[in-house]
């Protein structure tokens, strides 16, 4: 008997929306729209396919099976599901349940989905780049042909979706959900302490079971480590879910729920599109494992803060059958300061795949959902034509629709065909694999030195399989076995065609000249012997981690590569699987050969020489030295690693400093304005003819500011000295913000009834009048003033302190 669901009244207006301008559904979580919707336009009639796209591959057999059970069939009649490694269905299968990956790879094998009648796209405010291209490529399909689009979500804004569906109806259906009272948890243990407690305070004081929302499956581990004692003295079933999971293992947390309590320790697979039953409890850490590009365009996979949304879908799981709890594990400061959605993965990651996608399916200007970044765009069609993908106008070679025509990332379809065309067919297969899937070793060996991370992990896996260890035999060798038979699918797939023995003898160096067609841009060099630290081609640098085995090679290609942040937000570059390289491979890259010619200052001989040679990217392959070097550029090299390097180290400096601040007063004052950097003109014109450090201390460079400067002009204006009475010359003192100043005896005064002007006698100096001990007594721009008003009492001090010095009681 069918269980009777809030959207089941509205279906027929919503069939009749959908077929007639397209739909927008907004559906609270509960209302059906997963299963109810796609089964209402099957049984609306008509021959063609209805496909329904999910972001899950779980939630894809999940839906699959409940339509099936509903209609009272098996999945694989009229309703089936296609999923990676995983497919069941055939000719009478009409209603189709997918990811978006394979809805993808169907529309680049058959662009104008020949069969198919509808489309509809499920949780589409997850957003993940292979569903923003598969909408954008449905939208130009229904151009061109009949084609029912439906787009639905609990949490989507729906303006803009049916605008880009071509004003499609917008239909909203209320859910089956209760009151979810939510409280806020704070402490500073580890995470996996703070999960146990708020479980185990749970069972006690609630009924229903506990549903738990961890970053990733390490954290699931810790967690389950912390929960496991408990629950099992408790009679607390404890599982886990996540993607690495075995199907068998996943559905069993979906299936409903037996006499005993439960405990799921789950990712955010279980936000939206995966509905776990029995729960009345979330437990959420408020994270999530959030992939992203860099501005280098390495990947990260950081563990960060969700937003508010997501935060409100893992709270609604608690009110799905009846009154909900849920305890988040942060602040209620932290969640109102976070932004209310994540950015589409279209905004943040790597574009290569699906630039190379839209050639094959439409075009590179297809309009998407949201434009992507332009940098992220360039940098994907820069690694495409390396490939070897793209021509100069961008367009599609032979190459690069080989490289579509492979259902895996482009970087691991170059290392297949690179791997092909040496004669390694199978292993290639499996390199791909094994770099495009998670590791295959438990733990890694941080004893062992081999050339490539990878290929010592193919070796293992091929002398595993040699051998036919079983499960517990393969873990005693570090080998995980559930990735093991991942990668063994994977590799299948990818060398279908090929014989197990076509390859049987190993070509290492083919191997790796393979992994670096796949990741030119990756290259790096050690900075120095033995030394964990590497420079890339790209400009960066990095670490190279201790689970590595490329203990030797001075160059290597990169192949797991990730923007890590350490506590207090500071960044680095990890490099955690490596494959050593040869750097005369490199010369095949025409396109990152650069050839090198420039001058560099070496600070260890003092002088200018030039480096000639070959670059690749920021890397230099080879190059020669020389120090016989002429001409401007020399001089202006020169002039600069002057100043880089402190002009203290040549020059008297205070002299230096003294002269710009008398010109900069000149100038202030008459003297013509100079343009430029006048330390680095200066420089410039003495070290005409030179090449070193040596040459230029033989010179003054105060002499040489001053040429071009009218030297009389600018005497007149700031002089250097000025005459006193007592004093044939007394020095001027400019500073950058005090006026002019001079300092001398106060006897040195004696017969003048104003002190001395400069500027043309625009300008009075300050004047520091110093006791006979060279003490300053006074200071003033007035000396009429100070003779008459502050000299008699001081007089009389000073001739006391001074008998021998002459104190006239008429000083002007």
């Amino acid at each position: 008997m069918k269980l009777a669901l809030p959207i089941d009244d509205h279906l027929p207006r919503l069939v009749e929306a959908a077929h007639a301008r397209g739909l927008v559904l907004v559906a609270e979580p509960g209302a059906g729209k997963t299963t109810r919707l796609p089964r209402a336009m099957l049984e609306a009639g008509g021959e063609g396919q209805i496909l329904v796209v999910e972001p899950r591959r779980l939630a894809a057999r999940l839906a699959a099976r409940r339509v099936a059970e509903e209609l009272g069939e098996k999945v694989g009649q009229r309703v089936g599901y296609a999923v990676r490694f995983d497919r069941q269905g055939g000719a009478r299968t009409r209603l189709w349940f997918l990811t978006h990956g394979m809805l993808l790879r169907r529309m680049l094998d058959q662009p104008t989905l020949p069969g198919v009648d509808a489309i509809v796209f499920d949780e589409i405010h997850e957003r993940p780049l292979a569903m923003d291209l598969a909408l954008a490529c449905a939208r130009r399909l229904q151009e061109t042909r009949p084609l029912t689009l439906v787009a639905m979500s609990a949490t989507v804004e729906p303006a803009p979706i049916a605008d880009f569906l071509g004003g499609a109806i917008v239909e909203e259906v209320p859910g089956r959900t209760h009151p979810v009272e939510v409280e806020y948890e704070v402490s500073d243990r580890p995470l996996e302490q703070r999960v146990r407690a708020a479980v185990l305070r749970s069972l006690r004081e609630r009924a229903g079971d506990v549903l738990v929302f961890l970053p990733g499956a390490a954290e699931i581990r810790r967690a389950r480590a912390a929960l496991e004692g408990p629950c099992k003295k408790e009679g607390v079933e404890l599982l886990r879910l996540h993607g690495d999971l075995a199907p068998d293992e996943q559905d069993r947390v979906v299936r409903p729920r037996g006499d005993r309590r439960r405990v799921v320790l789950s990712t955010n697979v279980a936000e939206s599109s995966v509905t776990v039953p029995g729960v009345s409890t979330v437990v959420d850490s408020g994270l999530a494992r959030i992939a992203r590009t860099s501005a280098a365009g390495l990947p990260s996979l950081r563990v960060e803060r969700i937003a508010q949304a997501p935060a409100g879908q893992r709270a609604g799981r608690a009110g799905r059958t009846g009154p909900g709890h849920c305890v988040r594990l942060y602040a209620k400061s932290d969640f109102d300061a976070r932004p209310l959605e994540e950015p589409p993965e279209i905004a943040r990651l790597d574009l290569t795949e699906h630039r190379l996608a839209l050639r094959v399916v439409a075009d590179p200007e297809l309009p998407l959902l949201d434009a992507p970044p332009a940098p992220a765009v360039e940098a994907a069609d820069a690694l495409l034509r390396d490939f070897g993908a793209l021509d100069e106008r961008g367009e599609l070679t032979d190459h690069g629709h080989a490289l579509a025509a492979l259902p895996v990332h482009p970087r691991l379809g170059q290392v297949l065909l690179r791997a092909r065309a040496e004669g390694q067919r199978t292993r290639g297969a499996w390199l791909a694999a094994l770099l495009g899937e998670r590791d295959v070793r438990r733990e890694g060996d941080r004893g062992r030195v081999a050339a490539s991370d990878v290929i010592e992990r193919l070796l293992a896996v091929e002398a595993a399989e040699a051998e036919g260890l079983r499960d517990r035999e393969m873990v005693a060798t570090g080998l995980d076995p559930h990735a093991v038979r991942t990668v063994r699918r994977v590799a299948r797939s990818l060398g279908r065609g090929a014989r197990d023995d076509q390859d049987s003898e190993l070509d290492e160096e083919a191997l790796r000249q393979a992994i670096l067609a796949g990741f030119p841009d990756r290259v790096a060099r050690r900075r120095a012997p033995h030394s964990s630290q590497v420079v890339f081609a790209h400009g960066g640098a990095g670490e190279l981690h201790e689970s590595s085995a490329v203990r030797e090679a001075e160059w290597m290609v990169a192949t797991e590569v990730r923007d890590a942040r350490e506590r207090g937000g500071r960044g680095r570059t990890v490099v955690y699987q490596a494959t050593a390289i040869e750097p005369e491979w490199l010369l095949e890259s025409e396109a990152r050969i650069e050839e090198l010619d420039t001058l560099r200052f070496d600070a260890g001989t003092e002088q200018v020489e030039r480096v000639t040679g070959l670059r690749y990217g920021a890397l230099v392959l080879d190059e020669s030295v020389t120090r016989d070097v002429h001409g401007d550029d020399v001089a202006a090299c020169l002039a600069q690693a002057a100043l880089d390097h402190g002009l203290e180290k040549l020059f008297d400096l205070d002299a230096i400093v003294g002269l710009e601040r008398r010109l900069a007063f000149a100038r202030r004052h008459g003297l013509p304005p100079r343009e430029g950097d006048e330390r680095l003109d200066a420089l410039r014109t003495m070290a005409l003819g030179y090449r070193s450090f040596r040459d230029l201390r033989r010179q003054s460079l105060v002499d040489a500011m001053l040429a071009g400067v009218d030297r009389g002009l600018l005497e007149r204006i700031a002089p250097t000295h000025v005459s006193l009475p007592g004093r044939r010359r007394v020095p001027v003192t400019y500073e950058e913000d005090r006026d002019p100043w001079i300092a001398s005896r106060l006897q040195d005064f004696f017969g003048l009834r104003e002190g001395p002007r400069i500027a043309r006698g625009a300008v009075p100096l300050v004047l520091h009048l110093q006791a006979p001990n060279r003490r300053a007594v006074q200071v003033t721009t007035d000396l009429a003033n100070f003779w008459a008003e502050h000299y008699p009492a001081l007089r009389k001090q000073l001739s006391r302190r001074y008998p021998k010095h002459r104190w006239p009681e008429d000083p002007a």
